[in-house]
């Protein structure tokens, strides 16, 4: 047996309670609102744990002295974003995670002769929140929503050129997807070109001609089997250990790319008990799962053209509570929080954990009724 000091987990939406007693009037530094709870000077709660045979002896880093609870106001968090994030690589960083993982893609096509560009990143309605930050940290675009759906883009030319590109040039993508932008960008380019003035009309027909083939032709272009994104190279394209991991991929980046291919769960095992789990897929990028499997510290499971890397070992799971803590900001933020302070009982019965994962695959739905259904 041993003791880990830990602080609650922020944000399960409950007016915290510390110790055996509730707060008191003059504990309050801000009154409760619909939607903003109380911030307090917390004592530290301690758990007593069973022997996860890991050593994390150390009180959980970075946890705060504050216990609060969530609040859709930035009054009080710590954590709010800012304009100045643009200009910091470990949010960029992060946004390429998030592009790398789903929803983001790059297009440029021709409609009434005219030839545009599109960066978008579409998500669920559920995740506006996330969105609404990628808009924050680029420092341009729209978002948009349509039906369930929500869509961050940025289509102006001038803003591709001066921010979208110099940002995936400094942080490239990791996973295949870096075919279909180094396209994109060679589209932007020659757009870019072709907007000038071309002197006479002859010379700028000749010249649209020119680019229209050249235009068409990258865009038939079909990404080789087996491709893999150059940022691998510096490894030789093969992960054996975590410093080959680490060579590529840092923390901000796996935060983005779990935004939307990330799985915090419950499963039932073998033995009928219900277990934490946790999930990543990548389905096309075989090297990504490789290197996640050595820093999550999972198993890759490969399974015809999909491939995952999964864990439910204790010691990994206590990992990852430590790993994403106050890291997320879309809706799996929420699912994370759930699932880490389950982890953190103690002597949970398998009805209370059944509950537990049913409340989650409601939030991963958006069944939760604070999400609109």
């Amino acid at each position: 047996m041993w003791q880990v000091d830990v602080y609650k987990l922020h944000s399960m939406r409950e007016t915290p309670r510390i110790g055996d007693e509730y707060l008191m009037k003059d504990q309050v530094i801000k009154s409760l609102t619909w939607g903003q709870l109380a911030w307090v000077k917390a004592p530290p709660i301690r758990y007593r744990m069973r022997d996860y045979n890991y050593n994390y002896n150390n009180t959980i880093k970075g946890l705060s002295c504050l216990s609060s609870s969530e609040t859709t106001r930035g009054a009080f968090n710590r954590w709010r974003w800012k304009g100045e994030e643009r200009d910091n690589d470990h949010f960029l960083r992060r946004l390429v995670g998030l592009v790398d993982g789903g929803g983001g893609s790059f297009s440029f096509n021709k409609s009434n002769n005219k030839w545009t560009l599109d960066f978008k990143l579409g998500l669920s309605v559920h995740n506006l929140r996330l969105l609404y930050w990628v808009k924050s940290v680029i420092g341009v675009g729209s978002v948009r929503i349509k039906n369930n759906e929500a869509e961050f883009k940025v289509w102006k030319l001038d803003h591709i050129i001066k921010y979208v590109i110099p940002m995936f040039d400094k942080y490239p993508l990791l996973t295949s997807k870096y075919y279909y932008y180094l396209l994109f960008k060679q589209a932007a380019i020659l757009i870019n070109i072709s907007d000038k003035k071309q002197g006479t009309a002859a010379a700028a027909a000749a010249a649209a001609a020119e680019r229209d083939a050249q235009l068409i032709e990258l865009k038939g272009r079909m990404m080789p089997e087996g491709y893999i994104s150059p940022a691998w190279s510096i490894i030789d394209n093969k992960v054996v250990n975590l410093s080959d991991a680490e060579a590529v991929i840092c923390k901000n980046w796996v935060i983005g790319f779990t935004e939307t291919e990330g799985s915090f769960n419950l499963v039932e095992n073998e033995e009928g008990r219900m277990v934490h789990y946790y999930e990543v897929s990548e389905k096309r990028d075989l090297i990504v799962c490789h290197a996640l499997g050595y820093i999550i510290r999972a198993n890759v499971i490969v399974m015809g053209a999909d491939n995952t890397v999964v864990t439910t070992k204790t010691s990994s799971i206590l990992h990852l509570v430590h790993y994403y803590h106050r890291t997320l900001k879309g809706i799996k933020s929420l699912e994370y929080r759930i699932w880490a302070r389950s982890f953190m009982k103690i002597k949970s019965s398998n009805e209370y954990y059944s509950r537990i994962g049913e409340i989650m695959r409601n939030v991963s739905e958006g069944k939760d009724k604070r999400f609109g259904k």
